[in-house]
């Protein structure tokens, strides 16, 4: 087959686009199609099996578990069907665990909740100061909080509990939420929006109106810098929901606990019924995934502007 070519009026031989939509050296090959294809099908497997045995493992028992096809719900016999060994598992969990469960997860959502709220609100109003204010040692302050971002939290935590401990605060929810409140992330994330998302001349007209900085923030400045507070809101709900090492230190009381605490307390005993820690793992990710499919636009917005207008 004979390759069509066309001629500009300059005299320029090449090769016309197809049917008008794109040019031939820019379509993509058929082999690299296929490819990106199977590389997102893998990943995409890569991500969801996890979830997806977390659901078929909660529905057995642990004989079950390793004595049947792992991939697939509890056997249909005599003993039940699916249905009913779930529920046999659910009952179970809640004797387990003394009816704990809802609590640790209720525990969890609202230490994540009430943190990544102020942390999101001291993130951008820290990274505004220092996108749009002058003030001494200013450069040094953004040093400081951008080596935040280098320094494992494990280590932190120790001195943490030191400091809790004799203000009286361990075993307390604001042993939980104050050190989740910080965000040197979101800081950075915060600053890099405002830079570009806040016009300075927005801000000056503001205050020739006689606005007062307060007001410019809460009233202007907020609902420019929405993305990146959706995209901070997540990062820092979902680092405390995962947190283990600050509960474990922290928190002693049942009552207290979040539901990472109280999986690794079911974990601990001897032989646990594995079907009933998967369903209570089950339920912990369940808050998380329901949150990232409501804010996944948003969210998706802020990271997108803090890549590109930085």
């Amino acid at each position: 087959m004979t390759k069509k070519t066309a001629v500009t009026p300059g005299g320029v031989e090449y090769r016309p686009s197809i049917k008008g939509l794109q040019s031939r050296s820019l379509k993509p090959a058929m082999w690299s199609k296929i490819l990106a294809i199977l590389v997102m099908v893998i990943v995409l497997i890569y991500f969801i099996f996890p979830i997806y045995w977390v659901i078929i493992a909660s529905t057995k028992s642990n004989a079950e578990i390793s004595g049947s096809f792992g991939f697939w719900f509890a056997p249909h016999d005599d003993s039940g069907s699916v249905w009913e060994s779930t529920k046999a598992n659910y009952a179970g969990l809640l004797g387990w665990t003394k009816n704990m469960v809802w609590r640790w997860i209720g525990n969890s959502l609202f230490y994540s909740t009430v943190a990544a709220t102020i942390g999101t609100l001291v993130s951008v109003m820290a990274g505004y100061a220092l996108a749009k204010f002058k003030f001494p040692f200013k450069n040094g302050t953004a040093g400081i909080i951008m080596a935040g971002l280098l320094m494992p939290v494990s280590i932190l935590t120790v001195p943490m509990y030191v400091m809790f401990l004799h203000m009286g605060l361990n075993n307390t929810m604001a042993s939980i939420i104050v050190p989740c409140c910080v965000s040197p992330f979101g800081v950075f994330l915060g600053r890099v929006y405002a830079q570009t998302s806040v016009p300075t001349e927005l801000l000056e007209a503001a205050r020739i109106d006689g606005a007062g900085e307060f007001r410019i923030f809460f009233g202007m400045v907020l609902r420019l810098l929405a993305p990146a507070m959706v995209t901070i809101f997540l990062f820092i709900f979902v680092a405390t929901w995962n947190n283990f090492v600050l509960p474990q230190l922290m928190i002693s009381s049942e009552e207290l606990k979040p539901i990472t605490l109280g999986l690794y307390g079911m974990a601990s005993y001897f032989a646990p019924p594995y079907g009933q820690m998967m369903m209570a793992s089950l339920f912990g990710i369940i808050p998380l995934i329901v949150l990232f499919l409501v804010l996944q636009k948003y969210w998706q917005s802020g990271l997108a502007a803090g890549a590109v207008k930085g």
